[in-house]
């Protein structure tokens, strides 16, 4: 993972961000109060050194929960970055809202503790390039 400058944006374009630093990790987090912020079963985030986070276009919105920050869009709701005072260091930004999610693929999963059974028998779920089938 490059040094360049990581760039990234919500669903609806009111928010950008700009990282400049390493991509040091992205892991698979299956905790509840993630799922419960994205309604997805998982959500995918990247590690990045503090101090190195730079909002380009809009201001987010803070949610204070669990002594951790999220910040995410006002207007469409994604999910943006993620910071735990606990480990100061770090922040995490929402994997998919960067430009090309394809450049950080995950090295772990955690919070496993807290996964849905199904996830970890998506392999086996049949996969379609476009919509699925409309149920009968």
């Amino acid at each position: 993972m490059s040094a360049e400058i990581h760039k990234g944006h919500c669903l609806c374009g009111a928010i950008h961000y700009e990282i400049s630093s390493s991509a040091l990790q992205t892991s698979l987090c299956h905790c509840e109060d993630c799922r419960r912020a994205s309604g997805a079963p998982y959500v995918a985030w990247t590690f990045f050194r503090s101090g190195n986070l730079r909002w380009t276009k809009g201001i987010p919105k803070l949610l204070n929960f669990a002594e951790r920050e999220r910040s995410f869009c006002g207007d469409c709701g994604s999910p943006l970055i993620f910071f735990d005072p606990a480990i100061p260091d770090f922040f995490e930004a929402n994997t998919c809202t960067l430009a090309d999610p394809s450049l950080y693929p995950p090295n772990d999963q955690c919070w496993t503790i807290d996964e849905i059974p199904w996830t970890s028998q998506l392999e086996a779920v049949p996969r379609f390039s476009h919509n699925s089938p409309m149920p009968d």
